[in-house]
């Protein structure tokens, strides 16, 4: 065995999991391989091809490159786990009013658990994944996601739901690399292909970015349930119609099909009357809200008033606040407006590159 130790790899095929891979298994490290499959659009009812992390393109190529490099491989059937809840969590969440992030989900609820269970299994040290980001151990004894290198793929944002036991055993080889210098790898490493692959943003179970026809094929009935809910204005005038609540997330400018004579946005939702609340741009501005469903990371406790760069999705640059802790959960308040708070994504609170903690946004307000 290596002295640097034995480590389960998750490899979708793709660009960043091999490198990964071959990095650890060049650096000495005892690799093995282990592609998850998570989804397929046939038990949905789907016709859509299967694409990104679930195809059986991808399995075969992380296959080759283990096999090629003498290291073993596995394919690990996650399915019934990750749709008891992931998706049920992505359903449940439009049908509550709410936009949910299901890659946020995944990392915290399966995946990394999902790793660690067959890593103990098989006796490895490590798990690792090619995410942009890094971990390390912090002077107070605790483990902390960091962004990484590059600002363009940090993915911090979605690593913040991990606990310190996942923490303790997660390697993420790619936080001080550049995406150009991980294309440079692969061509080096002798996958010139991977090197020109494009990626997928999609969600991995909603390949054609088409969520409203997800729900409609999960949830029989729904369209004829909540079609011809009411569009209204801030101050509670009827002002249209809409196709049902759950196809509407805060901030959509687009798609709307009412005619107002202005930019009309969605600022809040009302599943309980299936009410859909429509304003300006002006509305989405808020500057308090509230998290709970909290994991602490960098520190044991937080403290009141403590200063933050909050993020509220993950392409947001973040706005400084003070976070302020009450039972269990946190109440953020916003140096300046932000625009478009969306109850069900996560808000993460930085401290500098470190994740000091993140969690669900429930709502947002304005003071």
């Amino acid at each position: 065995m290596s002295a640097k130790g034995k480590v389960l790899v998750a490899m979708s095929g793709g660009i960043d999991s091999t490198v990964t891979a071959l990095m650890l298994h060049n650096e000495g490290y005892d690799v093995i391989g282990i592609t998850m499959k998570t989804w397929d659009y046939a038990s949905a009812g789907s016709s859509k091809k299967e694409t990104g992390c679930c195809n059986l393109d991808s399995f075969n190529d992380a296959r080759a490159a283990a096999v090629h490099h003498g290291f073993p491989h596995f394919v690990l059937d996650i399915r019934e786990e990750f749709g008891g809840f992931v998706i049920e969590n992505f359903v449940d969440e439009y049908l509550a009013g709410r936009t949910p992030n299901p890659c946020v989900m995944c990392n915290t609820h399966i995946k990394w658990r999902a790793l660690l269970k067959r890593a103990n299994a098989l006796g490895c040290h490590f798990i690792a994944t090619g995410h942009y980001a890094n971990v390390r151990l912090h002077d107070n004894g605790r483990y902390v996601i960091s962004k990484g290198k590059d600002a363009t793929k940090d993915q911090s944002y979605v690593l913040w739901g991990l606990d310190q036991e996942l923490l303790s055993r997660t390697l993420l080889p790619l936080g001080n690399y550049h995406k150009t210098e991980i294309r440079q790898m692969a061509h080096d490493m002798g996958y010139p292909e991977l090197a020109k692959k494009s990626e997928s943003y999609e969600i991995c179970f909603v390949p054609d970015n088409d969520y409203r026809g997800f729900l409609k094929r999960k949830v029989e009935g729904l369209e004829e349930t909540v079609a011809g809910g009411n569009f209204i204005d801030k101050s509670g005038r009827i002002i249209g119609k809409h196709r049902g609540y759950p196809f509407y997330t805060v901030g959509q400018r687009k798609g709307l099909e009412v005619a107002l004579g202005k930019p009309a946005f969605v600022t809040q939702i009302i599943p309980e009357t299936n009410t859909v609340i429509l304003g300006d741009e002006n509305d989405l501005r808020q500057n308090e809200m509230l998290v709970s469903k909290l994991n602490l990371m960098k520190y044991d406790n937080l403290t009141p008033g403590m200063e933050a760069l909050t993020k509220i999705r993950y392409k947001d640059a973040g706005c400084l606040s003070n976070i302020y802790p009450e039972n269990g959960n946190v109440m953020v308040s916003f140096y300046e407006h932000v625009k478009g708070i969306a109850p069900g994504q996560s808000a993460v609170f930085y401290e500098g590159d470190d994740v000091i903690a993140g969690g669900i946004i429930q709502k947002g307000t304005s003071i």
